[in-house]
């Protein structure tokens, strides 16, 4: 090897790739072999740690060539540095740091932990002994699911005796050892504790991510920042011309669904829908809100036909034997269709049943059941699927779901379905006044309203728990809005048009067109403040930052897209429209049948102001990818259509969408980097390990890897033309997707939840 090669930027980019495609490999090595295998062949392996080597000497010797100290490239320099200080960070920990488990039985003192390594388990001994007094596991009223558990445990550090309270993010430090509530025995006599010993490696590691923060505000302030010189590159771009589209068309095919069902009077059915009501996870809730995802799962839409959401649930509850023979249920297997005879795509209810009554599906769930779930074909799930769909509808039709009724001096704060254990309760004989009004045809609705006010009082009166009506009613308020979608029909419709207006400016410049476009970026602006109301109105309903789950991720990540775009709206308008548009189908997708808004409790680890910080940079930084993905598209387009460049006009849009690309692309990288790591911060203060080599982690940090190559293909001549930048923005961004939605759904890990 040449001497040369040592410290080329050619050389960099190259270990970078492989360093990447390593762990890619790995995180599959861990699927289908396992994480023992993974590790062993891969993240600890000598050649593994010999490429982290390379990497370091490749920047030390390049650095010192090029004399990046004298160029005015100190945020690069601390960049890398930091990367070396938090690799340093990690080899200090894998050779030095402990990891291990505490088991604790109340009143049964222990002074080892149990070390799990490549040559089995060994024990360790502690330099004090800890005694489980007591554990405590709550749940959230009403409900089985935990809201939080913790372990009263008695130490005996030499001759000092004290007792300290261990829970989830609140951790117990003690000589060095970090002790962390992982688990606890069904009996809930016991409590597993995580122990970490790693005071230098975690030293190291966190003095490493400051720097990394460092470094990134120092390539954004510094005057002769590659980030910098791009602004004014533009800037003098703009100074000769105008900025460029190109068009995109989005068509949405409304669908329309038939039903033939008794309607309740939309008045009464709202009032019912205001009934707060205990969901199954211990929340309390407009009944509105249930009526809206009950028929969200039953027939994946937010209206069956031209009932809404109360008067379909009202009506089912009052008239369930004529619901039953209606086409209500969907679903999308065809399979299943032919296998049971149903009708196609939506069936009714009784379809499930053969004239015998007997349930058509039983046999051959049972076959289902019995298999693992890694053995299961999409024709099992989806049977499965189509199951809870009909179990739904027949819990709903007896009224078993509709935990209205709190029970007086209740310690569980659990509501009932009835507020009796006689024949009748105040929900029967509220249902059979609603019945009694829709078959006269009267619209008299006051005794039903008058049952309505009787349920009402009977939970005020025995509630255990505060209910919130301003809580409630901004929950009302929010489902009746529903924002999202109304932005999402915004931001296509406008995105589109200002599209449109942006490419006919470029050849003709008139006066309106002008106007027309300014009046468009105040349209689109009001419909971000709006989206940005509907994350603060769920937020606040939650009582936690609406960023835990697949939905509310996708929300947000529209909402910073368009952000993104934003920013660069008064240098380019396509950038600004491309953007917008991109928001638009990003909340499209949100919609989706797949995807579920609901709101739910947070799982005791997610209950950390890490999360927080650690999802919304991250989740941001995809905003920004996202708009580079458009911009590197476009760009493609313009290029392929001046391919002999002879088109000074199209050359200098090209090289204006390819500047504001970059700029986006630093800030996106900028964001995942210090997103990634804040998110190892989170996983070290809730469970005493900030990295273990999860397959969301590695593919995050796959992510920053994939797009600081193409970063810095610039350095090398052969490489540094705008056809492969904007070629290499787009392929990146398929890592996003792998990141986000790939892990998930495929890979195996603590992040994978769909595969």
């Amino acid at each position: 090897m040449e001497k040369s090669m040592i410290y080329s930027y050619k050389t960099a980019i190259v270990l970078l790739v492989v360093y990447a495609l390593s762990l890619a490999i790995a995180t599959f090595i861990e699927k289908y072999w396992g994480t023992e295998l993974a590790k062993i062949l891969v993240y600890y392996s000598p050649v593994f740690i010999l490429l982290q080597l390379f990497l370091i000497v490749n920047f030390i010797l390049s650095s010192l060539k090029h004399r990046l100290f004298r160029k005015g490239k100190v945020g690069f320099v601390v960049i890398h540095g930091a990367l070396i200080v938090i690799l340093a960070g990690a080899l200090t920990t894998h050779l030095f740091g402990k990891e291990g488990m505490i088991h604790l039985r109340e009143g049964e003192p222990v002074n080892t932990m149990l070390v799990r390594t490549n040559k089995g388990d060994t024990k360790h001994q502690l330099p004090f002994q800890l005694n489980l007094l007591k554990f405590t596991l709550s749940r959230y009223p009403g409900s089985a699911s935990p809201s939080g558990f913790e372990s009263h445990v008695q130490i005996q550090n030499g001759e000092e005796t004290f007792e300290r309270k261990i829970s989830m993010n609140h951790v117990l430090d003690l000589k060095g050892y970090r002790l962390f509530q992982a688990s606890y025995d069904k009996d809930e006599k016991g409590t597993i504790l995580s122990v970490n010993r790693d005071v230098a490696g975690r030293t190291v590691t966190y003095t490493g991510y400051a720097l990394l923060a460092l470094g990134f505000i120092l390539c954004f302030i510094g005057k002769e920042t590659r980030f910098r010189r791009l602004i004014r590159e533009l800037k003098q771009l703009q100074e000769t011309s105008k900025s460029l589209l190109t068009g995109l068309l989005l068509l949405l095919l409304p669908c329309t669904l038939q039903a033939q069902a008794h309607k309740v009077d939309a008045a009464h059915a709202a009032a019912f829908g205001q009934l707060p009501l205990q969901s199954i996870d211990g929340r309390l809730e407009p009944v509105n809100t249930f009526a809206s995802e009950a028929l969200r799962k039953l027939h994946h839409a937010e209206k069956f036909d031209n009932l809404n959401p109360d008067q379909f649930l009202l009506s089912l509850l009052a008239f369930p034997e004529k619901w039953m023979h209606v086409p209500l249920i969907t679903y999308k297997n065809k399979e299943i269709a032919v296998s049971y005879n149903l009708t196609p795509k939506q069936c009714a209810y009784i379809e499930a049943f053969d004239k015998h009554g007997r349930y058509k599906l039983q046999d051959d769930l049972e076959q289902v059941f019995a298999k693992p779930p890694s053995e299961r074909s999409k024709f099992d799930k989806d049977l499965i699927k189509l199951d809870e769909q009909i179990n739904i509808f027949f819990q709903l039709t007896n009224g078993r779901m509709l935990n209205l009724f709190p029970q007086a001096g209740d310690k569980d704060h659990k509501w009932h379905t009835s507020n009796t254990d006689s024949t009748e309760s105040l929900l029967d004989l509220y249902i059979e006044n609603v019945r009694k009004t829709v078959n006269t045809g009267d619209n008299n609705w006051t005794a039903a309203n008058e049952m309505l006010a009787s349920i009402r009082d009977f939970q005020e009166t025995n509630s255990t728990l505060h209910i919130d009506n301003t809580k409630l009613q901004t929950e009302l308020l929010y489902n009746q809005l529903n924002i999202f979608r109304s932005c999402k029909k915004l931001y296509l419709i406008f995105g589109g048009i200002l599209l449109l207006l942006s490419f006919i400016s470029l050849f003709k410049r008139k006066r309106w067109l002008a106007g027309s476009i300014r009046l468009l970026f105040v349209v689109i602006l009001c419909g971000l403040l709006y989206h940005l109301s509907g994350i603060g109105l769920r937020w606040y309903i939650a009582g936690y930052a609406p960023f835990s789950n697949a939905y509310e991720t996708m929300v947000y990540v529209a909402c910073i897209t368009v952000f993104a775009g934003l920013l660069f709206a008064r240098r380019s308008a396509i950038t600004f429209a491309l953007a917008t548009l991109f928001g638009g189908i990003i909340l499209f997708v949100s919609g989706l049948n797949w995807m579920d808004p609901q709101i739910s409790p947070l799982v005791p680890v997610l209950k950390s102001p890490w999360l927080m910080l650690h999802v919304a940079i991250i989740v941001g930084a995809y905003g920004f990818f996202g708009l580079c993905f458009l911009l590197g598209l476009t760009n493609l387009v313009l290029i392929s259509i001046n391919r002999k460049g002879k088109n000074l006009l199209l050359t200098a849009r090209v090289q204006e969408l390819t500047i504001i690309n970059e700029l986006a692309l630093w800030a996106g990288l900028a964001l995942m980097t210090i997103g990634t790591f804040l998110g190892a911060i989170w996983a070290n203060e809730s469970w005493g390990r900030y990295w273990g080599w999860d397959p969301k982690e590695t593919w995050a940090l796959i992510t920053v890897l994939v797009y600081a190559v193409v970063v810095h293909l610039r350095l090398v001549e052969k490489w540094n033309n705008p056809r492969i930048f904007n070629w290499l923005t787009v392929i990146a961004f398929a890592c996003v997707l792998m990141t986000y939605f790939g892990v998930n759904y495929y890979l195996a890990g603590m992040h994978s939840y769909g595969g």
